[in-house]
């Protein structure tokens, strides 16, 4: 049954629970756990068996991009190939409620990448509770939208969230609510950088343009 760790002041999270999910993430664990977009799926990187678990649980397939979810920049350029072109875009979005496209490097494991792309989402989101989970970590979370099939927003309350997932993730992190609207998704592999999906994050003030029907 999953754990329900309760955060009682968002802006300043429990040090003691969060030493204890990033403990239940590096024992294989799959979390749920607040961003600021949207609730979010989380496992550690290169664990197959929890990433397989994202993947039942959204009904994704192979060609879907999961997301590593980054402290900071400095973080994000050890597991994607980045020019200055891209640096320059991504030092004006981060932290924001943004996802990139961008090549991954030899740290990310093949089965996580993409598979004819070989490409990996990143972000770096703006919010304490990831942040300090990240930091008690030291090092990315593999995530992925908390949007369940047949859903057509992710939930946004955490205690149901633990009622339907309970028998299939090991920790819901309580924050309260934080939103429903995903991540913008930008492709930066390509130029100019496409809006892949038009989400939470503004793209206009990045010299962006919205895709037809955002």
């Amino acid at each position: 049954m999953a754990q329900l760790f309760l955060i009682t002041h968002p802006q300043n999270p429990q040090a003691r629970l969060m030493r204890q999910a990033a403990a239940i993430v590096r024992q294989g664990g799959l979390i749920v756990y607040p961003t600021d977009s949207c609730y979010a799926f989380g496992c550690q990187l290169g664990n197959a068996e929890a990433a397989g678990r994202i993947r039942r649980l959204r009904g994704l397939d192979d060609r879907h991009h999961f997301t590593l979810v980054c402290r900071d920049l400095a973080e994000l350029g050890r597991y994607a190939r980045v020019d200055n072109r891209q640096f320059r875009l991504l030092r004006a979005a981060t932290p924001g409620s943004y996802t990139f496209i961008l090549q991954a490097t030899r740290e990310v494991p093949r089965r996580m990448m993409h598979p004819r792309r070989s490409t990996i989402g990143l972000r770096v989101p703006s919010h304490p509770v990831v942040d300090a989970l990240l930091r008690e970590l030291g090092e990315p979370l593999l995530s992925s939208t908390l949007l369940l099939p047949g859903d057509e927003w992710p939930d946004n309350d955490a205690e149901r969230i633990r009622e339907r997932l309970e028998h299939h993730v090991d920790l819901v992190i309580d924050a309260g609510p934080c939103g429903i609207e995903p991540t913008t998704v930008v492709d930066l592999t390509v130029d100019p950088p496409e809006v892949l999906r038009a989400g939470k994050g503004v793209v206009e003030p990045l010299g962006l343009e919205q895709p037809e029907g955002g």
